[in-house]
């Protein structure tokens, strides 16, 4: 069943708008008077703005708040991304994304772009029963570009992780750059560790080094020294609240993944015992991996991976380093990640197989050296 949804479906009270067994879909209006909907099974929920760049505002499962703490409580009818940046996933991209610039807005057009059309879907497939929202938005300007975006974010029964896909579009009949980065901001939990298929040596981990002028002196210097430790030895970053980490007001680093055949990247921010928060991600298709940190006295987010197409320092870079992406004419891409949490019990396979891709990959680069050295 596909309900496609209108405006005037949300109003300021909560009602309910659709539901089968343990899935519910509910909707409402915040105060600021942007549109969403609360759709939930029997582990948790996650807030989804249909019309305002199909964005997740809010997440919980397994009993926690999952989503990043800012300042900002409820979205706004804008444009500006950091006037409404207080959600948990936002879609980034098409034309740009990453660091505004002349001709780009901050992450590019999508993260608040109002959707031409979006639906709510309750189904059943080989894999059980499930509830979903999707829909799309189509971007022209004569001359220049013509793309259509289109994700959907699925929830299962019972499950506390969501398969977010995309689409990708391009409606001319001549190629189409594009770039697209998947903005997901958890909250740091203390304790916790950073483990993911990411080799922690230079060739795989890149610290940004970008030290605001707004911060005092001694800020400054922190972050300088903090940033020092952390080329030396990126395992220092691993331990969630350890003493002498430094992130105000951030740091961004470029994670390049150790991969399995499906092409797919392993993220955990794992709490020993309780389980932990979770990303699998394409890394044919979204091959870097950006880590976004910031603790402060307001903010306080573990973007432990933003995959995406290129790096998140904007168009004109990207075209530099070659990291554009290309879509042919009248041609699509389509890729999916998973994200959430899972419980002790669903985190046990996910650190057996990143330890294996790290040691495959251990052995596929000590093989290297020795064919290089043999050929020297």
């Amino acid at each position: 069943m596909k309900l496609y949804l209108k405006r005037d479906f949300f109003a300021e009270k909560e009602h309910l708008l659709a539901e089968e067994g343990e899935l519910r879909a509910t909707a409402f209006r915040f105060s600021t008077g942007v549109e969403a909907l609360k759709i939930e099974n029997s582990r948790g929920y996650f807030v989804i703005l249909p019309f305002q760049g199909q964005q997740l505002w809010d997440f919980h499962f397994a009993d926690r708040d999952l989503k990043m703490v800012t300042t900002i409580k409820e979205p706004k009818p804008t444009g500006d991304f950091l006037e409404t940046y207080g959600g948990f996933l936002y879609h980034c991209g098409v034309l740009c994304m990453g660091v505004p610039d002349d001709k780009h807005p901050h992450h590019g057009e999508l993260p608040n772009h109002p959707f031409d059309e979006a639906y709510l879907e309750i189904g059943c497939d080989e894999t059980g029963s499930y509830i979903a929202v999707g829909g799309s938005v189509t971007n022209r300007v004569a001359f220049t570009h013509a793309y259509r975006f289109s994700p959907r974010c699925r929830l299962d029964s019972g499950a506390t992780t969501v398969t977010v896909d995309v689409k990708v579009e391009n409606l001319r009949s001549d190629p189409m750059e594009y770039m697209y980065l998947c903005h997901i901001n958890f909250r740091p939990m203390d304790g916790a560790r950073l483990i993911d298929s990411v080799p922690r040596d230079k060739e795989h981990i890149k610290v940004h080094r970008v030290i605001p002028e707004s911060l005092p002196e001694t800020s400054k210097q922190a972050l300088r020294s903090y940033m020092d430790e952390l080329e030396n030895d990126p395992t220092v970053m691993d331990r969630v609240g350890a003493e002498g980490q430094c992130y105000l007001p951030e740091i961004c680093f470029t994670l390049r993944y150790a991969t399995d055949r499906d092409h797919r990247g392993y993220t955990l921010q794992y709490l020993p015992g309780k389980g932990g928060c979770y990303v699998s991600h394409p890394t044919d298709v979204l091959p870097y991996g950006i880590r976004w940190i910031s603790r402060t006295s307001h903010e306080d987010a573990m973007g432990m991976v933003l995959p995406a197409t290129a790096e998140h320092l904007g168009y004109d870079y990207a075209k530099e380093q070659g990291q554009i992406k290309y879509l042919d004419a009248n041609s699509s891409v389509s890729f999916s990640l998973e994200l959430g949490f899972l419980t002790e019990k669903e985190v046990k396979p996910i650190l057996f197989k990143i330890e294996s891709l790290l040691r495959e990959e251990a052995v596929s680069k000590s093989i290297e050296r020795k064919k290089q050295a043999t050929n020297k």
